[in-house]
């Protein structure tokens, strides 16, 4: 096990990361649930907020272990804060030479992947990292990376708030001051949670809403439906075989199918529709102002659009459609567009069905 190197500038670390006061201080919900968010966007079953102190590694939030520290000479975020500007990634511990022997590695956790961000105060200084780690090799892609990296700033910015609100609890006698740092850190707050519910609705693959966005969308747009009589068609898309475009090509290539139909799936309905990934291998479409007609043709058109996608693999989709009837709820329409997707699939795939029910 290689020990990690000392920062050169240690001293005024240490003198940044204990003027936080976090150090050995109670849960927090809100690094709680950056952790659990981090560890859904990379997949994995374990992760945290670590603070590196002068001889161990203390961890601020975790999931899915139950340590509260460890020695800083077994601290993977020892390593990482070295290099404080950049996410450190190590798909398989066992081949690499710092970690082949490392305690985590060979011992209960068993950790086989790690990625961690360091956590840098306003003035640049690493006092610890937002991690994720698995007991199975593993890599991250591009907007999964990103998304870490979003993630640790969200984790920096809370550290930055806790430091900031107890030196306006010692200017309290300065009202006016008070004050405007109050409104100020409220503002930045604010902000920051806007950006994580915004990555909570979000596909970090492919850059689409998610289902919860789309819920969430969809309920709006029956409402208008309701409220102004107008037509409101909702489509489900899914990737035929996609389970063999996996299995010869790789998942890498799998990925880079998801994101092609994305792209033509935000050109397709721009400013007249939203798609969402559903989930998988599976889109959601809204086609509000659309007769169940209006809305065929246009999913047929984006058949046709798949088919002939330029990304040396040949992929089709099966699509079903529905219309909204009055008094329906989601959950009935989405299901009728479900079972019509069901029937595409059924008459031969790569093909556009409709629910007309009656």
């Amino acid at each position: 096990m290689l020990r990690p190197a000392k920062p050169d500038n240690e001293a005024e670390r240490l003198a940044a990361l204990r003027a936080t006061r976090l150090l050995d201080s109670p849960p927090d919900q809100a690094f709680d649930d950056l952790v659990r968010l981090a560890t859904t966007l990379a997949g994995t079953g374990r992760g945290a907020v670590t603070l590196v102190d002068a001889d161990r590694q203390w961890f601020k939030a975790r999931y899915g272990f139950d340590t509260e520290q460890t020695p800083r000479d077994e601290s993977f975020c020892a390593h990482a804060i070295l290099e404080p500007r950049r996410l450190m990634l190590v798909e398989d511990t066992l081949r690499d030479a710092r970690f082949v022997d490392h305690p985590a590695v060979t011992g209960e956790l068993g950790v086989r992947f790690y990625a961690g961000v360091p956590l840098l105060d306003g003035e640049g200084l690493p006092l610890g990292s937002l991690c994720v780690f698995d007991d199975r090799p593993g890599t991250l892609s591009g907007s999964q990376a990103e998304a870490l990296r979003a993630l640790a700033r969200q984790a920096a910015h809370l550290i930055e708030l806790r430091r900031a609100a107890r030196e306006l609890d010692r200017h309290m006698r300065d009202r006016d001051w008070y004050e405007q740092q109050l409104t100020q850190y409220s503002d930045l707050l604010e902000q920051q949670n806007a950006d994580l519910a915004e990555q909570t609705r979000t596909d970090p693959l492919t850059g689409l809403p998610n289902r919860r966005a789309y819920a969430v969308a969809l309920a709006a747009a029956i409402e208008r439906a309701e409220r102004e009589g107008l037509p409101l068609s909702v489509a489900l898309l899914d990737l035929d075989h996609f389970k063999t475009i996996n299995d010869v090509n790789g998942h890498a290539e799998g990925d880079r199918v998801l994101a092609e139909v994305a792209a033509l799936l935000k050109s397709h309905f721009a400013g007249a529709g939203m798609a969402a990934r559903y989930g998988g291998e599976e889109f959601a479409v809204l086609v509000p102002d659309a007769t169940l007609e209006q809305a065929r043709l246009q999913c047929e058109f984006l058949r046709q659009g798949i088919a002939v996608l330029p990304i040396g693999i040949v992929v089709s989709g099966s699509i079903g459609v529905a219309q909204y009837r009055p008094g329906e709820t989601p959950g009935e329409l989405v299901a009728r567009a479900d079972h019509a997707l069901y029937r595409a699939k059924n008459a031969g795939r790569d093909r556009v069905e409709v629910d007309e029910g009656h």
